[in-house]
């Protein structure tokens, strides 16, 4: 047992965009502590993003809610036999989810056919908001998971 309660850190908001989804999505982003070569990637992209909605943050706000899941599966130790329990996702940990799930598929993606990580990026985020990609089929494999497991839903704490 911990000896020490565990306090959160507050995450710095944005300063240009006033976004806290922009700056989790820097730190996500963020390479050994290099925030500037970070933020010059999501500010490209965000800018790149007008072409598919006018207003960049909304586009990226509906890249996260396509990719978020609702349900997902947690391990529970009962009677000497693990059961794969379906709970619903916190707030917090379906924005971290989401943006996990989009930055590890832009990294995924062929260096043959993208010049930069920003171009990644951008590709990655446009398949998030058109409801297609990497990061989709990663929630689809969650939820349906979620869902196979739906008997042992009574197993919840």
């Amino acid at each position: 047992m911990p000896r020490h309660s565990y306090v959160r850190r507050p995450v710095a908001i944005d300063p240009i965009h006033d976004s806290l989804e922009v700056s989790k999505l820097v730190n996500y982003i963020m390479i050994h502590g290099k925030k500037d070569v970070a933020q010059g990637i999501v500010y490209e992209v965000l800018e790149r993003l007008k072409e598919v909605d006018p207003e960049p943050l909304k586009a990226l706000h509906k890249a996260i809610g396509n990719v978020s899941p609702a349900m997902e599966v947690r391990p529970r130790r009962l009677g000497g036999a693990s059961y794969l329990v379906p709970t619903e996702v916190r707030k917090e940990r379906k924005l971290f989810l989401a943006l996990n799930w989009i930055v590890e598929g832009a990294r995924s993606r062929s260096n043959k056919e993208f010049k930069s990580f920003a171009d990644k990026l951008f590709v990655e985020l446009k398949d998030a908001y058109n409801g297609v990609g990497t990061a989709m089929t990663k929630r689809q494999n969650v939820e349906k998971q979620a869902d196979q497991n739906k008997a042992f839903a009574h197993l919840k704490w």
